[in-house]
């Protein structure tokens, strides 16, 4: 670079790239607007040879099934439900009509989460429905198997209403634990009464072995977080389950029991809302932990959620916010007035 003083102010002389390139030649009334002006060209020169279009990748046509076995062979094969995820992301590519993914827009998925909608399908599920997909899509561009946006990035979850929490009174536990003692399967009763003591899921009271049974304490493994814990139980449960393991006489305490539980169900007295029913005993172990005045995060630990917000749902229980709302409403504050 050449940068002298001439009559008229000061001329600046020089080649974005060398000898042969293009040799830039101005005039500007100070030296210091004669630098700005090259370092500015050539900062252009440099960003637009970075641009090569011709070895920009071509338009990427693979349908949304090619790319389903593609997330599967690199990412699917590893979930717990893996099997079961890549089976409605195939339902899912053929009711889309399968065309290519890179060519999936926003509009035509509502349109077609609409008409789901409209059939009748649960906003659960119409949110599990964009979680896959869009999860699929991610998993995908985060593995640099696809080199375009996430079609689905933008698009809301439905809103659901709160479910109805329902848990047992202690008549329906008596009931439905007598009940459960009229089942054929042995298990039935005793799974019962871990999930009610431990707020277990029911796969997870009925996967125990005897392993994880130890010193007052049941240990879950595998479980929907993917984290293991445990909850520690009485002395009496304790050895109840240890006398039962004796009896299977096996490294697993329990077989299969959940279709036994459902027919002791159906028999007894108690209505609980569409959609629980092993779920309910899980509710019931939380909501009285809360309203005894349990601890919000020892209760998350205690259930296992990766989430607190899954285990706000009980903090409306809380004996103090009961409290609260008799003490803090408008009408307890103000002169009672008497009625002629």
């Amino acid at each position: 670079m050449a940068i002298k003083k001439i009559a008229s102010g000061y001329e600046v002389r020089f080649r974005v790239n060398g000898r042969g390139s293009w040799e830039y030649k101005k005039i500007f009334p100070t030296k210091g607007e004669c630098e700005r002006f090259q370092r500015y060209t050539i900062a252009q020169y440099e960003t637009q040879s970075d641009a090569k279009p011709w070895l920009d990748k071509p338009k990427d046509n693979r349908r949304l099934t090619e790319l389903v076995e593609l997330w599967d062979d690199t990412h699917g094969h590893f979930l717990r439900d893996g099997k079961r995820r890549k089976s409605k992301l195939l339902m899912i590519a053929s009711e889309l009509g399968n065309h290519a993914g890179s060519s999936l827009t926003r509009l035509e998925y509502t349109r077609w989460r609409t008409q789901r909608s409209k059939e009748g399908k649960s906003p659960k599920t119409l949110n599990n429905d964009l979680s896959y997909l869009s999860s699929m899509f991610n998993t995908l561009i985060k593995a640099e198997e696809i080199h375009y946006p996430n079609p689905l990035a933008d698009i809301d979850n439905v809103r659901m209403p709160d479910n109805e929490l329902a848990f047992l009174t202690h008549d329906q536990i008596n009931e439905l634990l007598e009940e459960t003692t009229r089942c054929d399967n042995q298990h039935v009763y005793l799974i019962t009464k871990i999930s009610l003591a431990t707020g277990a899921r029911w796969g997870e009271a009925e996967g125990l072995t005897v392993q994880r049974v130890r010193n007052n304490k049941v240990s879950f493994t595998d479980t929907k977080s993917g984290k293991n814990r445990s909850v520690p139980i009485t002395p009496d449960l304790y050895e109840e389950i240890h006398e039962h393991a004796q009896k299977t006489r096996g490294n697993n305490v329990f077989i299969p029991s959940i279709s036994s539980f459902r027919r002791a169900l159906k028999r007894t007295s108690i209505e609980l809302p569409r959609g629980q029913a092993a779920h309910v005993l899980r509710h019931t172990f939380a909501s009285p932990f809360i309203m005894n005045g349990g601890n919000i995060l020892t209760l998350q630990r205690v259930l296992g959620h990766s989430d607190i917000k899954m285990t706000m749902r009980y903090a409306h229980l809380a004996p103090d916010f009961l409290e609260e709302a008799t003490r803090l409403n408008p009408i307890s504050s103000i002169i009672k007035i008497e009625k002629y």
